[in-house]
C-alpha cells in the first residue's frame, strides 16, 4: 500500500510540477498581451486536439471531422442552434403529415456546392439515398434506415417518406447523415470535400493544420471572418501556451481546466464553459472476457467513484449523469443513484463470478482528458482486486483501428460526442461496445414510432434498461470550456453538435 501512495504521490507530484512551470510561463507571456483585435480581422487561428485522419466522415468515424466539416464546408436542410432547437438551414421550412411518416421540406434557390454545381431537390435524394448505400461506412448511417423513399416534387421542393412513424429522424437530419453532397463531389472526399457551406477547404497540413477560407459565392449571409486555420495540439499546456503567446486567438474545448484560472482573470481573455453533448465513457467489450459477465460489469461501476474521478481528473468541472444520456435530451433523468460507489459490493460481484484477482488491458487513447481519468480509474479498480494495465493508444488511427473497428480490447475510456447517440452505441450488437440489444430493440422501435410522451416515456425505459446490464459506465458529461481573446464576438459556448459553427464568428 506505501508503494502504491508513493507513486501516486509522483504522478500527482510531476503533474503538479508541469502545470506549475505552465502557470508561470502563462504568466510571462500574458503581461503584455491585450487580446483586442488583430491588424487582420479576416483571419483567425483556432486551437483544437484530436486531428482528423481524413476528412470524410462518411467513411471514417470520429468527431474531428465532422468538427471541422459541418457547418462550415457542408450544409444540412436543418440545423441546431445553441438551445438544441431545430432551424431551418438549407430548407427554408417543411411539413409532416401521415403522423410523422413524411416530411416535405421546401429548399433555398441559389445555394451552390463549391464546385460550382447548383444545389436542388436532385441533391437531397442522392445524399440521403447515399447513406442508405454501401458508400457510407459511418455507423451512423443507421439514422437513416427509417427512410423509405426520396421523392423529388420540384428543383426547391421533396418529400421523404418513412417506412413508419419516427420521433427521432428529423433530428438526425441535424447531424452529420444530413450533410448535402453533390454527386460529382464524392470521388475524393478524403481530401476534397465539395459542400454548400459558408466556407471551403484551402489547404491541409496534416499533423499540424485545416486552413478554411470564406466563399464569395457563398448563398447565405458572409462568414465574419474570411481565413481560418484551425491548428491541432497533442499537448494542453502548449495549447494554452499558443493562446497566452498570441499564436492562436481561440481554445475551443479546453483539455487543461487546471490552467484556467490563470485566464479567468486576465482582461485579455474571456473564458465561455457550455453544455456538452458529450459522455466520457468507461467502455467494456460486452463480448470479451471478463465483461461478457454482467456481474464483473457491475462490480466495475460499483468500484468507480464518479464524483472523485471527475473532480481529480477534470478540475471538478462537467456533470454527474449515471447513465449514457446528457440532460439536454428530452428522456434524460438522474440515475446517479443505480450504481452508487460501493468497493465492497464490487467485491462481492467479483467474487461470485469468480473473477478475484483480476488482470485486463485498459486501451486509453492519447487524449488529455483520456490519460487524466485513466489513473484514478485505475487506481480504484485497483482497490476492488481489478489489476488494469493501461495501454496507450494513440489517438485517433490507431484507437480507432483497435477498440473501434475490430473491437481487440477489454476495457477503453473515450469522449462519445454524437448527439443523442443512445441507439448508435446500444442499439447495435456490432458496435465496438458489443451490447446485445434484444432487451431494448423493440421498445425503442416503439418509443420512436409513438407520440411525443409516450416516446420520452419509453426511452427511459430504455435508458433504464441498458445502465441495469452495465455495458459502460457514464463517468462525467464533458463541460464546453473555450478561451478566446477578449475581441471575439460570436463563439458559440454549447457544443449541441458535433460541428464548431465559424462562421458566426468576428473580431468586434
Amino acid at each position: 500500500m506505501q508503494a502504491i501512495l508513493t507513486a501516486r504521490r509522483g504522478r500527482r507530484g510531476a503533474r503538479l510540477a508541469a502545470v506549475l512551470a505552465a502557470l508561470l510561463m502563462l504568466a510571462a507571456c500574458s503581461a503584455g498581451s491585450t487580446g483586442g483585435a488583430p491588424a487582420d480581422k479576416d483571419k483567425l487561428v483556432v486551437a483544437l486536439t484530436g486531428e482528423p485522419v481524413n476528412l470524410d466522415f462518411t467513411t471514417t468515424a470520429g468527431a474531428a471531422i465532422p468538427q471541422a466539416m459541418m457547418a462550415n464546408v457542408y450544409e444540412g436542410l436543418v440545423t441546431l442552434d445553441q438551445t438544441g432547437a431545430i432551424r431551418p438551414l438549407l430548407a427554408t421550412k417543411w411539413e409532416t403529415s401521415n403522423m410523422n411518416k413524411s416530411y416535405t421540406f421546401t429548399l433555398v434557390e441559389g445555394a451552390t456546392f463549391s464546385n460550382g454545381a447548383a444545389f436542388d431537390a436532385e441533391d437531397v435524394k442522392f445524399s440521403i439515398e447515399r447513406v442508405k448505400s454501401s458508400a457510407w461506412l459511418n455507423g451512423l448511417k443507421s439514422k437513416m434506415d427509417d427512410v423509405q423513399d426520396v421523392v423529388v416534387n420540384s428543383p426547391t421542393s421533396v418529400t421523404v417518406n418513412l417506412a413508419r412513424p419516427s420521433q427521432a429522424w428529423l433530428y438526425s437530419m441535424t447531424t452529420l447523415v444530413g450533410a448535402m453532397f453533390d454527386p460529382s463531389g464524392v470521388d475524393d472526399l478524403a481530401n476534397n470535400p465539395v459542400g454548400t457551406g459558408p466556407y471551403k477547404l484551402a489547404s491541409w497540413a496534416r499533423g499540424e493544420s485545416i486552413n478554411l477560407v470564406a466563399r464569395p459565392d457563398y448563398w447565405g449571409a458572409a462568414p465574419g471572418i474570411k481565413d481560418v486555420s484551425l491548428r491541432y495540439f497533442a499537448d494542453a499546456i502548449a495549447t494554452t501556451n499558443a493562446l497566452s503567446s498570441g499564436d492562436v486567438d481561440v481554445i475551443y474545448n479546453m483539455q487543461a481546466p487546471e490552467l484556467l484560472s490563470s485566464f479567468e482573470s486576465n482582461p485579455a481573455y474571456q473564458v465561455l464553459e457550455g453544455t456538452s453533448n458529450g459522455e466520457v465513457i468507461l467502455s467494456m467489450n460486452n463480448k470479451a472476457k471478463p465483461f461478457n459477465d454482467k456481474r464483473v460489469r457491475q462490480a466495475v461501476l460499483y468500484a468507480i467513484d464518479r464524483k472523485a474521478v471527475r473532480d481529480t481528473a477534470w478540475n471538478g468541472l462537467g456533470t454527474l449523469v449515471g447513465g449514457p444520456v446528457p440532460p439536454t435530451d428530452p428522456y434524460y433523468e438522474d440515475l446517479n443513484d443505480r450504481y452508487p460507489f460501493d468497493p465492497a459490493k464490487a467485491r462481492a460481484l467479483l467474487k461470485d463470478a469468480g473473477a478475484q484477482d483480476l488482470k485486463i488491458t485498459f486501451t486509453v487513447p492519447t487524449r488529455p482528458y483520456a490519460t487524466a481519468v485513466s489513473e484514478i480509474v485505475q487506481s480504484q479498480l485497483r482497490d476492488v482486486g481489478i489489476d488494469a494495465k493501461i495501454a496507450s493508444a494513440e489517438f485517433p488511427a490507431v484507437w480507432l483501428d483497435q477498440v473501434f473497428t475490430r473491437h481487440d480490447y477489454q476495457m477503453s475510456v473515450i469522449l462519445a460526442v454524437e448527439a443523442r447517440d443512445l441507439l448508435t452505441m446500444f442499439n447495435n450488437p456490432n458496435y465496438y461496445i458489443g451490447y446485445d440489444n434484444s432487451k431494448i430493440k423493440d421498445e425503442a422501435a416503439a418509443a420512436d414510432a409513438s407520440d411525443e410522451a409516450n416516446y420520452v416515456e419509453g426511452m427511459k425505459n430504455v435508458v433504464r434498461t441498458i445502465v441495469d446490464d452495465a455495458p459502460v459506465d457514464t463517468l462525467f458529461i464533458f463541460p464546453n470550456i473555450s478561451v478566446a481573446k477578449a475581441g471575439i464576438s460570436g463563439l458559440g459556448a454549447n457544443s449541441v453538435t458535433e460541428a464548431l459553427n465559424l462562421a458566426p464568428i468576428a473580431w468586434s
